[in-house]
């Protein structure tokens, strides 16, 4: 009975032997070295993250200014972007109307260029059928031909009427404000669809051209149904 407990043993020892020489041997290290590598540690990202953030409000601040506050920075930043938005809308206009064939004024290419400086830009907001209102300004306080580019080049006021285009290109809306231009020279065309439900679209669109077209002291929106007396504007500090 011994002899067969002891032989049971023998051959056990002998099994158990033989599978732990096939197992291959595992260190700690080796453990830890493989977790580590492909897990992402969380802290050393956070820090690596936090340090480029910080970096770059640092950045930030020498560009406003080590004495601007939140606020402050907020408005220059805003400012900034709007005059990026506005600009990018009237190269966008300008684009436009090339592309589209609307003729753009020769004295607005000029102007662009050169960015003279100017007292004010009047802007009347027209529609397709105002003729009779803006003949009756041409024929009243709006002055025609070289009185006009005289007012503009002496006195530093530009005034032109404002007008979209039509849903569809090239038809008879179009080519009747293509006429009227040719003969006049006084409209800005603006990349915009006449709409009476997109007059705030308009408007902003009118603001954000002058803006990038003349470097004016004050921008003035007025309508085809409202004369101006030009000569009680304040031109004696001119």
């Amino acid at each position: 009975m011994s002899y067969g407990i002891v032989d049971l043993f023998l051959i056990a020892v002998f099994y158990l032997d033989d599978r732990m020489w096939t197992m291959p041997e595992v260190k700690e290290s080796d453990i830890i070295r493989t977790n580590s590598a492909s897990v992402p540690n969380k802290e050393l990202i956070a820090e690596r993250y936090f340090s480029q953030m910080m970096d770059q409000k640092e950045e930030a601040r020498k560009i406003l200014g080590e004495g601007s506050s939140t606020v402050d920075d907020l408005q220059l930043i805003n400012k900034a972007v709007s005059n990026l938005e506005m600009e990018l809308a009237a190269a966008r206009t300008t684009q436009e109307s090339i592309l589209r064939g609307y003729p753009i004024r020769q004295e607005v290419k000029v102007i662009k260029t050169i960015r003279h400086k100017y007292f004010m830009v009047i802007g009347i907001n027209t529609a397709f059928n105002s003729r009779k209102r803006r003949d009756s300004i041409r024929a009243t306080w709006m002055p025609q031909g070289d009185k006009r580019k005289k007012l503009e080049e002496e006195k530093g006021i530009v005034i032109c009427f404002v007008i979209g285009h039509g849903a569809t290109s090239g038809g008879i809306l179009n080519r009747a404000i293509d006429a009227e231009e040719k003969k006049h020279g006084d409209f800005l065309r603006l990349d915009h669809v006449e709409g009476y439900l997109e007059l705030s679209a308009k408007t902003k669109s009118y603001f954000a051209t002058a803006f990038s077209l003349w470097d004016a002291e004050f921008y003035v929106k007025v309508d085809d149904d409202v004369h101006v007396n030009i000569g009680k504007f304040p031109l004696n500090n001119l």
